[in-house]
């Protein structure tokens, strides 16, 4: 029996994680997927016109598409930065510490939006790039913790409540920002009000975990570093990938999340974006149906964790990728003008978007194994962070050769499919036993 003690303690740190996700995830829903994905490229547009091109290090490139490129790139440095990081950490076991500093950093720095003004595409990129890249390893250290704040048996369930705490969190602040949208007509003074409120809500929530998320349960000791951290976490990384062929079904799940999360992240960073451009639907219509998906998802995100206890989480992913398929397929056909219809594929998206999200990190938390926790969710997290780097590419490809959105979001379809059929091929069972751990 857990001391009754000890379970206040598991059950404070647990709401101190809650509210990490609570305070952060204004970052995909206000930063990414509403506002940045449209400013930025608005701010481009200003500055070179819309037929103009931006010259970066020589390449010419479409002011529409510099956000997918800007992400493209943030990710592709994810590649290098997150697994270091992910190494310190599990090597210094300094989480708490490593998650409100990477998580700070990136408040002030998407606080930091409010001064990009009309023309200020450099400006808008360098901190999009850098907030994403700290947002993204403060992500890797908060997920990490999920094998020290429950067992096997717990970890879908509290995963799915972590995710819906993020999803309404972020989902307040979008609905304030909604309430703005009727007293503000300027939109590109709308859009800096609203990122730079994203970053003032989330240093102010992010006292929740400073003051809750103490004395955390280490499942490893902590090992002495010989020399730098730095040098430390460069060969802690070149053990872990040198043991990656040790666990080859937990790789093969990697390599599956990397393909369909690519897809669905896309695919939510840019709706907004495709709303505006291909269906010409207001900002009170996108910004209403992005408000559903956020409190929507809150529930789905609950209610496949429940059918994941029952049908285990592999088969509650396969189903919902499917779901996912149908989604982009529904998109493509959409009329413009037709907001009935972008609301009710909003609402049919909300239900499996924060399911797909918490299941696969709580599955994949069981197929690695202890001590490594952050180090493997450094490689999870490189396709998580709101986008990869192949799905923005593809769409800013697809965009910049056809000029046809229908076409771009179409394209996205493939990650999906092939996702899907990856997932379909991936042993649970065997997957567990390689990394040491307790089938659920």
């Amino acid at each position: 029996m857990t001391p009754p003690r000890a379970q206040g303690n598991l059950r404070r740190q647990r709401l101190g994680w809650y509210g990490y996700a609570w305070a952060s995830h204004t970052f995909e829903a206000t930063v990414i997927t509403v506002f940045m994905s449209r400013y930025l490229p608005s701010t481009a547009i200003n500055a070179v016109g819309e037929n103009g091109r931006l010259h970066v290090l020589g390449i010419p490139i479409a002011p529409g598409s510099l956000f997918t490129y800007v992400i493209s790139l943030s990710t592709i440095l994810l590649f290098v930065v997150l697994p270091i990081m992910g190494a310190i950490a599990d090597r210094t076991g300094r989480k708490r510490g490593m998650l409100l500093g990477f998580g700070y950093t990136a408040a002030a720095l998407v606080t930091c939006m409010w001064f990009v003004r009309d023309t200020d595409w450099q400006l808008g990129s360098l901190l999009l790039i850098f907030a994403y890249i700290t947002y993204s390893a403060a992500k890797v250290v908060m997920n990490s913790l999920l094998g020290d704040l429950a067992d096997a048996n717990d970890r879908d369930r509290i995963s799915s409540v972590g995710w819906a705490s993020g999803y309404v969190g972020g989902g307040l602040l979008l609905a304030i920002n909604f309430v703005f949208s009727f007293f503000i007509d300027d939109k590109a003074l709308l859009a800096r009000l609203s990122l730079g409120s994203a970053g003032l809500w989330w240093a102010l929530f992010a006292l929740i975990p400073v003051f809750l998320l103490r004395n955390l349960p280490r499942s490893t000791p902590e090992r002495t570093i010989k020399g730098s951290v730095l040098t430390a976490g460069f060969k802690e990384l070149g053990d872990t990938f040198r043991k990656l062929r040790e666990y080859p079904q937990s790789l093969l799940f990697l390599v599956a999340y990397l393909v369909y999360y690519d897809g669905i992240s896309t695919l939510t960073a840019l709706s907004a974006d495709y709303g505006e451009k291909e269906l010409k639907l207001s900002d009170t219509v996108l910004l209403s149906a992005i408000l559903i998906v956020q409190f929507a998802a809150f529930g789905g995100a609950l209610l496949l964790g429940k059918l994941a206890e029952r049908w285990g989480a592999k088969r509650v992913i396969s189903y919902s990728l499917v779901v996912w398929i149908f989604v982009v397929v529904a998109a493509y056909f959409l009329q413009a003008g037709a907001a009935i219809q972008f609301y009710a594929l909003a609402g049919l998206l909300s239900i499996v978007m924060g399911g797909t999200q918490a299941l696969s990190r709580s599955l994949y938390s069981n197929m690695i194994p202890k001590g490594k926790e952050a180090e493997f969710f450094s490689l999870y997290e490189v396709s998580s962070s709101g986008t990869s780097a192949l799905g923005p590419l593809l769409f800013g490809l697809a965009l910049q050769n056809t000029g046809s959105y229908r076409i771009a979001i179409f394209s996205l379809i493939l990650f999906f499919v092939v996702g899907l059929i990856i997932v379909l091929k991936v042993n649970v069972p065997k997957a567990v036993a390689e990394a040491g751990n307790t089938l659920p």
